[in-house]
């Protein structure tokens, strides 16, 4: 699956005639993709639309942390980004570890892990990953979610996408995870 950059420096290389055509064979409404720096995330990164921010305290793994939450609603899912401090260099594996756990927990799932596309500016860490996960909403309503946890420094990530509808795309995974720039 090719970049939405990727595509729209295609379709300008052949012209009006292929772009019309595009537009015509069903581009998305509902996926928008824009870049956006989410504000206090040192973050790159496509939405499929305008994200919004709220700042709440958590609990991960004996510690409370503030994390901030950039979230919309796009095409039947929920696309966000997470982003905690661990502060303390030493905390940065045990609370990425707590953290997926809890992504699994939320929902009351399984996960499977998939390949974590490359991000730009992160720091190696063993427990980075992309899960997919098969679970339940509080409502019994089956979920399904992708979510990929990274560091960079001691900054935790978790980018997710999650709905109740058919499981997104591999263009849309492409789109959100492959996209993610760290700086």
């Amino acid at each position: 699956m090719r970049s939405p950059k990727r595509a729209a420096a295609t379709l300008r290389r052949r012209g009006p005639a292929a772009l019309l055509l595009a537009v015509a064979a069903g581009c998305t409404p509902s996926l928008d993709w824009r870049q956006a720096r989410p504000e206090g995330s040192g973050a790159t990164m496509l939405f499929p639309c305008r994200p919004a921010s709220v700042e709440r305290p958590v609990q991960l793994a004996g510690s409370s942390l503030s994390m901030r939450l950039h979230s919309c609603v796009a095409g039947g899912a929920t696309f966000s980004l997470a982003v905690a401090d661990a502060v303390v260099p030493d905390r940065v594996t045990p609370l990425l570890v707590a953290l997926r756990e809890q992504a699994v927990a939320n929902v009351a799932g399984q996960a499977s892990p998939a390949a974590l596309p490359a991000v730009a500016g992160a720091t190696p860490n063993a427990q980075s990953a992309l899960l997919r996960i098969e679970g339940r909403l509080p409502d019994g309503r089956p979920v399904v979610s992708h979510a990929a946890f990274f560091v960079c420094g001691t900054r935790l990530y978790q980018a997710t996408i999650i709905g109740t509808g058919p499981p997104a795309g591999a263009e849309t995974l492409e789109n959100f995870f492959a996209t993610v720039q760290l700086r």
